[in-house]
């Protein structure tokens, strides 16, 4: 078994003994990890991370709800690394307006500039958009760019949308919640999806209440083919295919 964990924030603040986070993982076949930055704390971390396990690798970038704390020192830092073997992509990025919506501007501003380094630098992009679907769209029309949806929860429409314009979808414990409306939806994106954690946070049933681990990839895994009746080898097969067409960094790593 050989999954892959595509989006995880494996910071020492949650995970102070990673090993064996990765061990408890490994056990139950989630081999891989795509360890993700939001902020310039956090990207640092990412980069000592995937110096030191050879299963991580690194995306960073700065994330929409530090739209009014970032400093120019943080995208200099950020481009510097862009460059870095085992960084394979730029996030986690895009447009927040969950909480407040007064600082849109400064979002997209945040945002097209991190899409230009993508474009600069022929790398793909982990989007967070939460309710800024439309804008999210809008602005990534702009840019050649390839990527994922990250936790993507929205309608078939918004998934068509997204596939043709070259995105994969990342699915996490979301659709293993009673309310979600993904199940419904996985036989048409099905071969468009990988699958990810958001580790410590989205944590899938029935384990909802404690901290998210990357080890339930597979339960996650495991929720997908029995709602799609296929195996989990076609699973396999699916999402690590869809990884690397995306991540092509990886096909020299691996």
């Amino acid at each position: 078994m050989n999954l892959w964990d595509t989006h995880c924030h494996l910071y020492k603040e949650y995970y102070p003994v990673l090993s064996e986070e990765i061990q408890e993982a490994k056990n139950v076949g989630v081999t891989h990890y795509i360890v993700s930055g939001c902020d310039s704390k956090s990207n640092q971390e990412v980069l000592s991370l995937i110096s030191k396990h050879s299963s991580c690798f690194g995306v960073i970038g700065i994330h929409p709800e530090e739209a009014l704390n970032y400093t120019m020192q943080d995208l200099t830092f950020l481009e510097e690394h862009l460059k870095d073997k085992r960084i394979i992509g730029i996030g986690e990025i895009g447009l927040d307006y969950h909480y407040t919506n007064e600082n849109k501007e400064e979002q997209k501003k945040l945002f097209q500039r991190q899409l230009e380094y993508a474009e600069k630098y022929h790398l793909p992009v982990v989007i967070h958009s939460r309710e800024a679907t439309q804008d999210t769209i809008d602005i990534l029309k702009n840019y050649q760019v390839k990527g994922v949806i990250h936790s993507f929860s929205g309608s078939a429409e918004t998934a068509e949308i997204y596939i043709k314009m070259g995105f994969k979808l990342g699915i996490n414990g979301v659709v293993t919640f009673k309310n979600s409306k993904l199940k419904e939806i996985l036989p048409i994106i099905k071969d468009h999806i990988v699958l990810e954690t958001d580790s410590p946070f989205l944590t899938p049933h029935p384990y909802r209440g404690t901290q998210n681990s990357p080890k339930y990839i597979r339960n996650i895994a495991e929720f997908i083919v029995q709602e799609l009746q296929i195996s989990i080898t076609e699973l396999e097969e699916i999402t690590n295919r869809n990884i690397y067409s995306i991540f092509d960094k990886i096909t020299d790593l691996c």
